[in-house]
């Protein structure tokens, strides 16, 4: 459980308020950023961006709307696959990406 909150404001319940893959989308953004920072050899930047991938992915798992559904269960999956991922390869799965590149589609074809 995180203590200090990087994103306050989507805490605070703006996060609940997108769509699922909306929520994905950002997701998959912030694991974007990390793996660049990987790729460069910038591990400030990656471990930053690591913190923020994994931050929303809490408070995707902790929203209350997944609370219940099958849902849930794919969230924490998907929670356990990026955090694998982003400590344990060298290489980055581009499934991973392609996924959120998907959701992140979905969003923007929505609005």
């Amino acid at each position: 459980m995180i203590r200090e909150y990087i994103h306050k404001n989507l805490k605070a319940g703006r996060w609940c308020e997108l769509s699922l893959s909306e929520q994905l989308g950002n997701i998959g953004s912030e694991y974007n950023r990390a793996i660049t920072a990987k790729r460069k050899g910038d591990q400030e930047r990656y471990g930053n961006a690591c913190d923020r991938t994994l931050e929303l992915c809490e408070l995707t798992i902790d929203d209350q709307r997944w609370r219940g559904t099958p849902v849930l269960k794919e969230i924490c999956r998907m929670n356990r696959e990026v955090a694998r991922t982003l400590v344990d390869e060298q290489v980055p799965d581009i499934r991973l990406q392609a996924f959120f590149d998907g959701h992140a589609n979905a969003a923007r074809l929505r609005k």
